[in-house]
């Protein structure tokens, strides 16, 4: 037996002990009836009891009388809101309950339901031959789903009020879901196969916005988050003693500002008109040459311009003419309501330069080296960045300078170290591979990575507000539609608001996952990095972006999707007004949607990972002419958006023609003042050497070919290769034990008869072959 299948019957012999003794504990004499009692009443000890009640119904056959013991916990878990009047309540009672039911083993109960309905062949073949899926053919699953939801949502936040208790549990959760103790793997696997199985047309009626939200939050929960992420490459850095970061990304992307993009040539001449006309100009876009990050003043403006700029906030923004609170903070998700949104004490003061320290590659120093030798001397010294003999006095202080600002990245790191266990096998010997959770992760994932990529990319595409519907597209509403279709016009508009906030939640969940799979892989190993980026890119993933972004991307961050008056706990607590269709169509009073302007950042940060140093797959972002595309974005007012998307343009201008730069200079101004520099980077005149012609197939081809010898080297244990250790000993060969047939012993003399002694020796063969 392997150590994971002791580990997970460990497990679960653990949980039905616990829940054993549970049950002689309970039911011999606390056990009571709370019917006509409140559950804020109950004392401890009958709140676990009725628990424990419960859990005992889950396991019961009938399926109705199971569905309503789920809904019952889903009412536990969502806080008893019939007995609460505040929404403070609501949430303090949830946390409450769902600390309550993780103690009393409900997630692994649930988990058990779960494996049973997604086994459930029954359900999927009506679900198929279906002509319609709505939301009665999954009602079980949604509950199922809904309450693991809240208790992984609930658990994995953590609060200042949390009793040490509280913060074991969430330990003692974090491991559990990250350990491949479900049927040898992590919880994370067991939901990718429902997504694919959904994609493949085999389960059309699972609810996939509740499937990918639990698996976005499992995969945020058990590897960590940016801040998380942060601190573990500061971690990694000091193991591989490396020097420390030179900034922390995070504090100085809060800390940028945004910046007015220029206006487009329609903007400028129905400015031109107005202005004729008299008329004072009411444009989301004002200032054409403050893509400054500190507005800074431009002694060479007009007067005009400078009139506009005297007051310090200017009125004109990004959304409709009105103060944009997106140029207040940079926030990668929405801020939760209580909390200020981030300490003052947190702001960086930068001074009036450049935000980021710049880098240099090693690769850098010694072409800058080569080119120099080569001009001075006449030869080079290959990799040598030391020796300095012969050259002049200014090239030693630009190696200086150089190597002052020189970065070694991890990556290049485990790329050496892979290198040497390619090269001496022997020698260097196993690796010693730490099981982390991303490790666990990719371990699981790796035989079927290829079509949780394909899968999660699917659903995005069917979620893309660009996309138009086909017929053989697949159904990503079947949880949303009801079983009657809606007959009046309120009915409809509801409903079509419904299903816009249905696609938006899907496209925030699969572009958060896949962003989170890519760093958390990339830290742990660069090839694993390397192997997701290059399924992503075989399964057109940068088309399918730069398909999201083709579209009015104003309008789809200020779309307004939501009505505030379903929100829960809002609902469940305040007496429902009464909807109209101008209520619905006004929608909520905010400028602009947190969940878009999320996701939006998300997929420019993955176009980005995947991109950045691949000259082939840069080329592909020329090819589907993705500069108009990404300067369109820029329109949105975010520091951290305008960011990704000038980096996005900083390393395709080399290829766009010098054209294109003379056109664009208030965009190359404002990739100078809020991209990283790249010391020995001619990116804005085209004259950098990997601008020449490439050969983008061999290139991918080569990174492939080292990606598949790590994945063989260190995941495939049955290899059969030339260093495969060979038993040469006669008498051990002989004394190996063979597992013969149970009648051999009854047959054997006859198989000897006809085996060996009825067979014709040749000896003279023998002696010649020898």
């Amino acid at each position: 037996m392997s150590c994971v299948d002791q580990e997970r019957n460990m497990h679960r012999s653990s949980n039905v002990y616990r829940q054993k003794q549970s049950r002689i504990r309970y039911n011999s004499s606390v056990l009571c009836s709370v019917k006509g009692r409140r559950w804020m009443e109950l004392s401890m000890e009958e709140q676990r009891a009725y628990v424990m009640r419960l859990l005992d119904a889950l396991e019961v056959t009938d399926r109705d009388k199971r569905l309503k013991v789920a809904r019952a916990i889903l009412y536990l878990a969502q806080g008893v809101f019939d007995e609460c009047d505040t929404e403070t309540d609501v949430l303090y009672w949830s946390r409450h309950n769902v600390f309550l039911l993780y103690d009393m083993g409900i997630f692994t109960a649930l988990l058990e339901l779960l494996s049973m309905e997604i086994d459930n062949n029954q359900a999927c073949s009506s679900a198929v031959r279906k002509p319609a899926i709505s939301l009665a053919d999954s009602t079980e699953l949604r509950v199922l789903l809904s309450i693991m939801y809240l208790m992984v949502e609930t658990i994995r936040v953590e609060m200042e009020g949390d009793s040490p208790e509280r913060k074991a549990a969430r330990e003692a959760f974090k491991t559990e879901l990250g350990s491949p103790l479900y049927n040898g793997e992590p919880f994370a696997l067991l939901l990718f196969t429902m997504v694919t199985k959904f994609c493949s047309m085999n389960a059309p009626h699972f609810p996939m916005k509740k499937v990918l939200l639990l698996l976005w939050k499992t995969i945020l929960f058990t590897l960590g988050g940016f801040e998380e992420l942060q601190e573990m490459k500061v971690r990694m850095r000091e193991l591989l003693n490396l020097p420390p970061l030179p900034e922390d990304s995070i504090k100085v992307v809060r800390n940028m500002r945004a910046a007015s993009p220029p206006a487009s040539a329609m903007e400028l001449i129905e400015q031109q008109q107005q202005q004729k006309r008299g008329r004072r100009s009411r444009r989301p876009l004002v200032k054409q040459d403050s893509l400054d990050t500190y507005n800074e003043r431009d002694p060479f403006k007009n007067d005009d311009a400078r009139d506009e700029e005297d007051d310090p906030e200017d009125v004109d923004s990004g959304i409709e003419g009105e103060v944009d609170p997106l140029d207040r903070d940079v926030i990668i998700q929405p801020p939760p309501p209580p909390p200020p949104l981030r300490p003052p004490t947190e702001r960086v003061s930068f001074p009036k330069g450049l935000p980021w320290a710049p880098k240099v590659r090693e690769k850098d120093i010694e072409h800058f080296l080569e080119t120099s030798r080569n001009k001075f001397i006449g030869f080079t010294l290959g990799n040598d960045i030391d020796t300095l003999v012969g050259l002049p006095r200014p090239i030693h202080e630009s190696v200086k300078t150089l190597k002052q600002h020189k970065y070694v990245s991890i990556a290049e790191v485990q790329i050496k170290r892979e290198e040497e266990l390619q090269q001496c096998p022997m020698t260097m010997g196993e690796e010693e591979v730490e099981e982390t959770p991303a490790e666990i992760l990719y371990l699981g994932m790796l035989p079927s990575l290829s079509q949780y990529v394909i899968a999660l990319l699917k659903l995005l595409l069917a979620a893309a507000p660009t996309s138009k519907a086909k017929t053989d597209s697949i159904n990503i509403l079947a949880d949303v539609l009801p079983e009657e279709m809606p007959i009046t016009v309120l009915q409809s508009m509801k409903l079509g608001i419904d299903v816009n906030r249905h696609k938006e939640i899907i496209v925030k969940a699969i572009s958060a996952l896949l962003l989170l799979l890519l760093k958390h892989f990339k830290l742990n190993h660069i090839y694993q990095f390397e192997y997701v980026a290059q399924h992503l890119v075989f399964a057109n993933c940068i088309p399918l972006i730069l398909k999201f972004f083709n579209q009015n991307i104003m309008s789809y961050i200020s779309a307004k999707n939501s009505i505030c008056a379903l929100d829960f706990p809002h609902c469940v607590v305040h007496e429902m007004p009464e909807l109209t269709a101008e209520s619905l169509e006004a929608g909520d009073s905010n400028q602009f949607c947190w969940r878009n302007l999320f996701s939006c950042i998300n997929l420019l940060r993955i176009l980005n990972k995947i991109t950045k140093w691949k000259h082939s797959r840069t080329m592909m972002l020329v090819v589907f002419k993705s500069a108009p595309i990404l300067k369109r974005a820029l329109k949105v007012k975010q520091a951290m958006m305008q960011l990704y998307v000038l980096k996005l343009l900083k390393i395709q201008t080399k290829y766009l023609g010098r054209q294109w730069r003379k056109s664009n200079m208030k965009t190359m101004s404002a990739i100078y003042q809020k991209v990283r520099h790249r010391l020995n980077d001619d990116w804005a005149y085209g004259n950098d050497i990997d601008a020449r012609p490439w050969d983008f197939q061999a290139e991918e081809c080569a990174l492939r070919e080292c990606i598949e010898k790590f994945n063989t080297r260190r995941y495939d244990k049955n290899q059969n290769t030339e260093f495969t250790p060979v038993d040469n000993c006669l008498q051990s060969v002989l004394g190996q034990r063979v597992d013969l047939p149970e009648d051999f012993h009854y047959s054997y003399e006859m198989w000897l008869e006809r085996e060996v002694f009825s067979q014709p020796i040749q000896w003279e063969g023998l002696l010649q072959a020898q």
